[in-house]
């Protein structure tokens, strides 16, 4: 068994863990593009500029942060109320959830571009919709202006990725009981004790791993933000991947950009053991006091 899987440990070692090691060899050296042949061992210099003498980098990071927890919440919120809606259709269910799904069959790539022509200046659909609404032109900078640019790449994600929410809280409302329910109605509860004291708690687990997956997916956003902002307008929409890659390759600072990488890595870990571990806390708790 072990030499039938040798093959495909081999492959992966090769596509992932050399590249890995070589960027982390990197990362402790002070290689840049402009003179790739000069290379010289460092030490943690890279780590310590960023950490301590780059502010640019922090600002990425609290931007980041910032990102993933508006639009976690926002999708959340707007994924119970469909997954709501969704678990309560009698009739055109599969229609409903097809048409639904329809955002996550885009690459990410696409829906920037998508939303890069919704939010532009002068013929964006947007703009455009304004006016029919007031009358007057609009010629609002969604995508040059602060804090319309934040609030555009906000708006992109969570529509990519709102339906991805619905997918696993539906789930988790189909798979519920009947019982309670039907002895919260006969006791006279309305529709939202029902939600709030029977629905919302039943289904926490699926909310734990809808968050989870999310938040992760979200700290690695690139694809989006690059293609409508690219980080503009003055870095006021860069988040960290995007720093990692302006500092690598338009900046040639390959070394500085390695090193950002594995720092970006090790702070998400730390951010997922620390999200999962009052996850596991809290489940406890409602699990003693029930």
């Amino acid at each position: 068994m072990l030499l039938l899987l040798l093959p495909s440990v081999v492959i992966i070692l090769l596509v992932i863990g050399f590249p890995m090691l070589y960027s982390l060899y990197i990362s402790f050296t002070n290689f840049n593009l402009t003179s790739p042949k000069v290379i010289e061992f460092i030490g943690f210099e890279n780590y310590i500029t960023l950490l301590f003498e780059d502010s640019q980098f922090w600002k990425a990071f609290g931007r980041t942060v910032l990102f993933i927890t508006l639009a976690v919440n926002i999708e959340l919120i707007l994924g119970l109320v469909i997954a709501q809606m969704m678990a309560r259709l009698v009739r055109g269910k599969g229609l409903a959830r097809t048409l639904m799904m329809m955002p996550m069959m885009f690459a990410p790539i696409l829906v920037g571009f998508q939303f890069k022509w919704f939010f532009d200046a002068q013929l964006g659909l947007v703009n455009n919709l304004l006016y029919t609404i007031t009358g007057e032109p609009q010629l609002i900078p969604w995508l040059i202006k602060v804090p319309f640019g934040f609030i555009s790449i906000l708006i992109a994600e969570i529509w990519m990725s709102t339906p991805f929410m619905v997918i696993i809280l539906e789930a988790g409302i189909l798979s519920l009981p009947t019982e309670p329910f039907e002895a919260a109605e006969v006791d006279g509860a309305s529709g939202w004790q029902k939600f709030r004291l029977l629905t919302l708690p039943m289904i926490m687990p699926f909310i734990y791993t809808a968050l989870a997956i999310r938040s992760l997916d979200l700290a690695r956003a690139y694809d989006v933000v690059s293609i409508m902002t690219g980080g503009g307008p003055a870095n006021r929409t860069e988040l960290i991947w995007t720093y990692v890659n302006r500092l690598a390759f338009s900046g040639k600072e390959f070394a500085l950009g390695s090193a950002m990488s594995f720092i970006a890595v090790i702070l998400s870990l730390v951010f997922t053991y620390m999200f999962f571990n009052n996850v596991l806390k809290s489940r406890w708790t409602e699990e003693v006091e029930l």
